[in-house]
This record gives C-alpha cells, structure tokens and sequence, in this order.
C-alpha cells in the first residue's frame, strides 16, 4: 500500500483560539493516523482565520475517514472540510 496526501481546512471552535498551538495539538493527537506534511494560516473573515495542512497518511480501506473523525475529536477544531486528496510521490 502506498500513503496518500490529504488537504483540509480546518476552522477553529472560536476565534480567540490559538492556531499555532491548536496545529501542534493536532499533530500530537494524530500521531497514529499520520503526520503534518505542511500547514498555512489563511484568514477569513472578521478576525477569523482557518489552518490549511496537508497530513500523510496510509492508504487503506475507508479513505480518509479515521483522519476526518481523528480531526473532529480535537479540543478547539470547530470544522474541518477535506479539500483534496492525492496519492504521494513514491521516493527511489
């Protein structure tokens, strides 16, 4: 099996949260899953920013869901919308 890329938007529960301490708690809490390939900060609106990362995950059955639920459960993500997914470049 090989490992997917997966970009998500991430929006926090309030505005007042912390976006660099929320990704690190992401990144703790998704150890199992994947890991943090890269990430931006992209604001919205009205003080309202989202966090753009890209997670590396294994492919197998049921895609993108154990990231997606993994990502729910995390004390301060609001919602959280798959953008794209690919396969990634296998290195020789």
């Amino acid at each position: 099996m090989g490992f997917l890329v997966v970009r998500v938007r991430i929006l926090p529960e309030s505005v007042e949260e912390d976006l660099e301490k929320l990704i690190v708690r992401i990144g703790e809490e998704l150890k199992t899953i994947g890991t943090i390939v890269n990430y931006k900060i992209e604001p919205i609106a009205f003080g309202l920013s989202a966090i753009i990362a890209d997670f590396k995950i294994e492919e197998r059955k049921g895609g993108t869901e154990p990231l997606e639920d993994k990502l729910k459960r995390v004390k301060g993500v609001g919602e959280i919308d798959v953008i794209a997914v690919s396969r990634a470049q296998v290195e020789l």
